[in-house]
C-alpha cells in the first residue's frame, strides 16, 4: 500500500541516501517532445532539507533534464530497493538547475561531491513524496563498485577540453531547447 508522506522524515532521508542509484524524469512543454529518464548514481542523492533534494549533474552525451528543468521547471525523482524490503519512493518537484556559474553554487558545492566533469547541481524543491511496494523490482546482489569512466574520461579531457565538449554536444536538447550555456 502506497503511503504520502507531507515531507522527508529522518527514516526516508536514510533509506534515500543509502540507494546507490535513482532515475530522474523530465519532459519538455511541447506534446511532440521527448520524455527523458535517466538513470544516476555518481555521489548519490542528497537531501538537503525535508522538502529538497539535489544532485550532481555531470557532464555527458545529452542536456535533456537541464534543458527541461529551465523550460517548465518539472522533476520526479525515483529510487528502488534493489535489496532488502522492496520499496519504491518518488519525489515529485519544482526542478533548479545551479552551474558553477551561479553566486550559489560554492554553498551548495559544500554540500555535494562535484568532481570533474560537473556542469550543474539539480535541485528538486518536492511538492509530492510517496513510495509504494516495490513487490515487483528485482532483487540484486549488493553493489560491488562505482564505475569510474565518466570522472576518468573528465579528467583525461582535462577542464579545457570538457568545456569544449560542453559547448559542442551540450548547447541544445535533443528537442532543440536551451541546455547549457557555454562557459
Amino acid at each position: 500500500m502506497s503511503k504520502v508522506f507531507p515531507e522527508i522524515t529522518p527514516d526516508l532521508r536514510e533509506w534515500i541516501e543509502r540507494q546507490p542509484m535513482f532515475f530522474v524524469a523530465t519532459a519538455p512543454l511541447a506534446a511532440d517532445g521527448l520524455l527523458n529518464c535517466s538513470p544516476k548514481g555518481l555521489g548519490g542523492l542528497t537531501v538537503l532539507d525535508p522538502l529538497t533534494v539535489g544532485y550532481v549533474d555531470f557532464t555527458g552525451s545529452g542536456v535533456e533534464t537541464i534543458a527541461h528543468v529551465r523550460e517548465n521547471g518539472r522533476i520526479v525523482v525515483m529510487l528502488c530497493a534493489f535489496s532488502g524490503a522492496p520499496r519504491i519512493v518518488r519525489l515529485y518537484g519544482r526542478g533548479e538547475v545551479v552551474t558553477p556559474r551561479s553566486p550559489r553554487w560554492a554553498d551548495l558545492a559544500e554540500r555535494f561531491e562535484p568532481g570533474p566533469g560537473a556542469r550543474a547541481i539539480v535541485l528538486a524543491h518536492l511538492t509530492r513524496i510517496a513510495d509504494s511496494c516495490g513487490w515487483g523490482v528485482p532483487v540484486f546482489e549488493e553493489r560491488t563498485s562505482d564505475r569510474d569512466t565518466l570522472r576518468r574520461w573528465a579528467e583525461s579531457k582535462g577542464e579545457d577540453g570538457v568545456k569544449a565538449y560542453r559547448a559542442e554536444k551540450n548547447r541544445v536538447s535533443l528537442d532543440g531547447l536551451p541546455g547549457v550555456d557555454p562557459d
